[in-house]
C-alpha cells in the first residue's frame, strides 16, 4: 500500500472489517441506476443470492423483471440505505410506484402497480426476493459504507477509472456477508473503466488491473465470462483467482466457466490440484513432449553411451499432485512449468515487499487490538 500511495489515493471498502480499516469513504451504490440500463447492482445482488432464491421458473422471471425496474426512478438525492431496504418490507407501500411515476417511467410504474395488486403469492414472492437482495444492508455497520456522509469523500467509479488510484475491496463469505456490495463495486468499476476507454479512443491508458481473488465466493459477477471476451481489448485486465476449476463451474455453470477459461489469455494452474478430470483436460491442452534420456552400458573392455528421445505426457495426467511446489502455466506461447519463488523472501523486490507486508500486518493487528472489547451472547468478554 505504501508504494501505491505514492502514485494515487488508496480507497478501502471494508464493510465487514476484515482488515479493521476505518471508514474513510462512502459509495453511492445506486449512482449509475438512472435508467433501465443501469441495473448492474441488481444483477450483482441477484447472482449473490441465487442459491437461496431458487423457486418456480415463472416466479423467478417476474422477480428479476421487477428487481431490475425498482431502481431506474432514482433521481432524488440518495437516502439512507436502510430506508432503501425498507421499501421491500411492506407490499402495500406505494413509494416504489410513486418514484417510478415521478421519474417519468409511467409504463413501468403501471406494471409494478398491477403486480402489487395481483395474486398474493406472486406479490409476496417478489418482495421476499427483494428482502433477500437487500439483507446485507440491514446491518448498520455495513450500510454505513454506502450511506452519504458529509465529512467523508465519495468514491466515484468514473473518476477512479481516469486516475492512478488503488481500490481494495474486502469481504468474506458466510452469514452476514457483504460480498454482494463488493461484487457490485467491482462490477461498477470495471464497467466505468470500459466506458472511459471507449471515450478515450478504445483503450484505457494506463490499463486497469482488476485482481478478483476468491471471485466465486465473495466477488460473484454474473456475466464475468462475457466481460472477459472484450475487457482486455479495452485496457481493462481482469485476473480471476479460483480455488479450483469446479468452483468456477458451480458459480457460472459449465458453459460459463468454459467461456471464461477460453477467453483468458494466460492461464496459471498452481500446485496441488487433485481434480483428475481437469488434470486430464489440462494435459491434453499442453500436449505430449519429447524427453531426452541417456543410457549407459558397460562391458569388460568399454562403456557405451546412448541417447534417445521418447514421447511423454505431462505429469499432471499421471498424478494431479505431481507438480507440488511448482506452477503450470499455459498461454499464447509454449506452456511451461515454473518454480514458485515467494516475493516476500526471494527476488529483487523482497527488500521492499517483505517489510511493507510486515508493516501492514502490524497495522491490522494494532487496529484490531485498539477496538473496544466486545461481549458475546452470554455477556462474557470476547
Amino acid at each position: 500500500m505504501d508504494a501505491r500511495a505514492e502514485v494515487g489515493t488508496i480507497w478501502t471498502l471494508d464493510p465487514q472489517q476484515i482488515a479493521h480499516h476505518p471508514r474513510e469513504m462512502w459509495w453511492d451504490i445506486l449512482a449509475d441506476a438512472r435508467d433501465l440500463a443501469g441495473r448492474n447492482v441488481s444483477r450483482a445482488l441477484r447472482h449473490r443470492e441465487r442459491g437461496r432464491v431458487v423457486r418456480l421458473r415463472l416466479l423467478v422471471h417476474r422477480r428479476r423483471q421487477h428487481a431490475r425496474r425498482a431502481v431506474p426512478g432514482r433521481r432524488q438525492p440518495p437516502a439512507a440505505d436502510h430506508r432503501r431496504a425498507g421499501l421491500a418490507r411492506h407490499p402495500a407501500d406505494r413509494t416504489p410506484v410513486d418514484l417510478l411515476t415521478d421519474a417519468g417511467h409511467d409504463a413501468v410504474a403501471a406494471q409494478l402497480q398491477g403486480t402489487v395488486s395481483g395474486a398474493t403469492e406472486t406479490r409476496d414472492g417478489i418482495y421476499e426476493t427483494a428482502r433477500q437482495y437487500a439483507s446485507c444492508l440491514l446491518d448498520p455497520d455495513v450500510a454505513a459504507w454506502v450511506t452519504p456522509h458529509k465529512d467523508l469523500p465519495e468514491f466515484r467509479p468514473f473518476a477512479f477509472a481516469t486516475s492512478r488510484d488503488t481500490l481494495y475491496l474486502l469481504s468474506k463469505d458466510g452469514g452476514g456477508s457483504a460480498s454482494a456490495i463488493i461484487a457490485a463495486a467491482a462490477d461498477a468499476v470495471m464497467r466505468a473503466a470500459v466506458i472511459v476507454a471507449e471515450r478515450s479512443g478504445g483503450r484505457l491508458d494506463p490499463p486497469a488491473l482488476c485482481v478478483l481473488d476468491e471471485a466465486a465466493n465473495v466477488c460473484r459477477i454474473a456475466d464475468l465470462p462475457d466481460l472477459y471476451s472484450h475487457l482486455g481489448s479495452r485496457g481493462v485486465i481482469p485476473m480471476t483467482i479460483l480455488q479450483s476449476y469446479r468452483q468456477g463451474q458451480r458459480c457460472w455453470g459449465e458453459a460459463g466457466m468454459d467461456a471464461l477459461w477460453s477467453a483468458a489469455t494466460v492461464k496459471i494452474v498452481g500446485s496441488g490440484i487433485d481434480d483428475a478430470d481437469f488434470a486430464d483436460r489440462l494435459s491434453r491442452q499442453v500436449g505430449d513432449h519429447d524427453v531426452q534420456t541417456t543410457s549407459v552400458s558397460t562391458s569388460e573392455r568399454q562403456v557405451h553411451l546412448g541417447e534417445h528421445a521418447h514421447r511423454e505426457d505431462p505429469a499432471a495426467r499421471r498424478d494431479p499432485r505431481a507438480a507440488q511446489g511448482q506452477g503450470a502455466t499455459a498461454g499464447h506461447r509454449h506452456p511451461g512449468r515454473h518454480a514458485l519463488h515467494p516475493t516476500l523472501v526471494q527476488g529483487a523486490s523482497a527488500k521492499v515487499v517483505g517489510p511493507a507486508s510486515a508493516r501492514a500486518t502490524k497495522a491490522i493487528t494494532e487496529r484490531a487490538l485498539a477496538k473496544a472489547i466486545g461481549h458475546d451472547d452470554f455477556g462474557l468478554s470476547a
